[in-house]
């Protein structure tokens, strides 16, 4: 019964502690910053970012990523907004600097036709596989010809005897 009572004492000094403990921190908080001075400049980076892929995550867009090389990548596109340039000029500056990896959606042109166009090439060539594939099947089924009654108990005596043919 004490220990009920010691457990239960434990238990309200934790909670307690951590509703002072959120208190102190929400007295400490400050007001959310806005994310720049420039929110027309904010909104052509973002609207830029999302067609960039980043560099280091690869499968995020330039926008999410979290990465140090991101933000770097996004403090170079908001220093050429602020140059004047337009989106299409820091598109091709970045893919000049990292390559067609760069664009979420690369230009279609001959050195990107295999991104573009690959996957659709490598189904085409699995259904054309496939077909030839069950062509070549239904005519060996087609050529063989089922057996006569004579063969038909030559296999049942040799599967009761366990023999090999």
């Amino acid at each position: 019964m004490i220990t009920n009572i010691l457990g239960i004492k434990r238990l309200m000094q934790g909670v307690l502690f951590l509703l002072a403990a959120a208190a102190v921190a929400t007295a400490q908080s400050k007001e959310a910053e806005p994310s720049a001075k420039e929110p027309l400049i904010e909104q052509r980076l973002i609207h830029i970012s999302e067609e960039l892929r980043c560099l280091v995550c690869q499968n995020e867009s330039l926008a999410s990523s979290r990465a140090e090389l991101a933000n770097d990548l996004r403090e170079e596109v908001r220093l050429l907004i602020r140059q004047d340039k337009s989106d299409a000029a820091i598109k091709a500056y970045l893919v000049e600097r990292y390559g067609d990896f760069v664009l979420y959606r690369p230009e279609v042109k001959p050195l990107t036709w295999l991104l573009w166009f690959g996957p659709f090439a490598l189904l085409l060539c699995g259904l054309v596989g496939m077909a030839l594939y069950v062509r070549q099947r239904q005519a060996v089924q087609k050529l063989a010809k089922p057996l006569s009654e004579k063969e038909r108990d030559q296999v049942r005596v040799l599967l009761k005897n366990g023999e090999s043919p």
